[in-house]
């Protein structure tokens, strides 16, 4: 004779479920947190412009850092690299204080040692987005070149066709360092190829 089999109650499915759900959530999760991140060496091989990603960004791994370029002077400074669209602060003993990429408008200073001829708190860029920590230190093709942060930390938009603009933008928490940095006495500007 056989025995008729047992059904379980209800309960124990939707727990199961339940359990199971949540326990593949949190697996998947793991996986996403362990995944590709951007590094800083991405970000100085990226090139920042008008029409990059949102954001340069870092890594929640240590990343190598990048070495400030040759024949870019010596003393404190601000180094700007065209090529690399990166920024270092270095300080009078030759110590990296931080380094960043940055959005280069679509104006470049030239090459040269230059000196800070100017700073503001905040403005309205030619792009008509709120910047702060504007460092003024070049002119090239009649415009002003400086560095600048936006207010709500967006990236610049595209420029529109045949627009020149000369800002270099910057993540806020940059900008913000670079400006108390460049306020600082014999700071100057190094901008390399």
């Amino acid at each position: 004779m056989s025995v008729p089999a047992r059904r379980l109650p209800s309960w124990i499915w939707v727990t199961g479920l339940t359990t199971a759900a949540i326990v593949g959530v949190t697996a998947l999760a793991a996986q996403a947190d362990q995944g590709a991140h951007p590094t800083a060496a991405h970000a100085a091989g990226a090139k920042p412009s008008a029409s990059a990603s949102p954001r340069p960004s870092a890594s929640s791994k240590k990343a190598e850092p990048v070495a400030v370029p040759d024949a870019s002077g010596t003393g404190r400074r601000i180094v700007y690299s065209l090529a690399q669209r990166r920024v270092w602060l270095v300080d009078t003993g030759e110590a990296v204080r931080r380094t960043f990429a940055v959005w280069p408008g679509t104006v470049s200073p030239d090459s040269g040692t230059y000196v800070i001829s100017k700073t503001l708190a905040a403005t309205t860029g030619s792009d008509g987005v709120q910047i702060e920590h504007i460092v003024y230190f070049a002119n090239k093709s009649g415009l002003s070149v400086a560095f600048s942060n936006a207010v709500d930390s967006s990236s610049p938009p595209p420029a529109a066709a045949g627009k020149q603009t000369s800002g270099i933008r910057m993540p806020k928490a940059d900008g913000a360092v670079l400006w108390t940095f460049a306020t600082q006495p014999n700071t100057r500007v190094a901008v390399v190829a």
